[in-house]
């Protein structure tokens, strides 16, 4: 039987809650949440993921309401998103601070570390990994971007090397149009890192078929 997930633990940078591996760990998945909701809204995606891995479900650190979170503010406009930069840098340095003390606790290794999210889970994600690549072993972004402010701080080419992406959208999203998952594209193809690209008949939201070819995106990635 698969273990369950612990109630929130809020002793380290960020809080989250965990379900351990069933055995040694394979690895360790980190999902992290959309803009105005919580960790327990990735507990559909996590139940895709083998018990070879352990999973975190990350709280994101800004309160908005009750039961309702974010890394950094963010308004849609015609245009482009438009957010709190300020905010958005604090939380990709609580990350920064957050990983390893997590892979401490676990005795699990940034090299077998995947980190991954939805919307704005997925656009921290993406700022934690291409700056600090060193963190992780790959990331995934879920209906997101990649915040055109993090490209001064984006690491070497050489640091990027080891490093791998996937990116998933939905072909009818109106919330982050395709578009945006195309720039994200661009880039990494600019910067050098391996990637996946999946899209689907789909508006903003994670599927079925996004939640089991995330799955087996980890297993090909972290394999046992």
């Amino acid at each position: 039987m698969t273990p369950a997930f612990s109630p929130l633990i809020d002793d380290l940078t960020l809080s989250y809650r965990w379900r351990p591996a069933r055995e040694q760990p394979a690895g360790l998945v980190m999902l992290m949440h959309g803009v105005g909701s919580n960790e327990d809204s990735l507990l559909g995606l996590a139940s895709y993921i083998s018990d070879d891995y352990s999973v975190a479900l990350v709280r994101s650190p800004l309160a908005m309401a009750p039961g309702a979170y974010c890394a950094f503010a963010v308004s849609f406009t015609a245009d482009v998103p438009k957010i709190d930069a300020v905010a958005a840098e604090s939380s990709r340095q609580k990350l920064i601070r957050f990983i390893p003390e997590l892979q401490l606790r676990y005795g699990i290794p940034a090299e077998r570390t995947v980190i991954g999210g939805f919307s704005q889970g997925g656009i921290m994600s993406a700022s934690l990994a291409l700056t600090t690549p060193a963190c992780v072993r790959g990331f995934a972004i879920l209906s997101g971007r990649i915040l055109p402010e993090i490209r001064p701080l984006i690491a070497s080419a050489h640091a990027l090397t080891g490093l791998a992406a996937l990116v998933v959208h939905g072909d009818a999203d109106d919330r982050l149009p395709p578009s945006w998952a195309e720039q994200s594209v661009a880039l990494l193809k600019e910067l050098g890192v391996a990637f996946n690209f999946l899209h689907y008949p789909i508006g903003h939201e994670i599927s079925g078929d996004v939640a089991a070819d995330f799955a087996v995106w980890v297993r090909q990635l972290i394999p046992r």
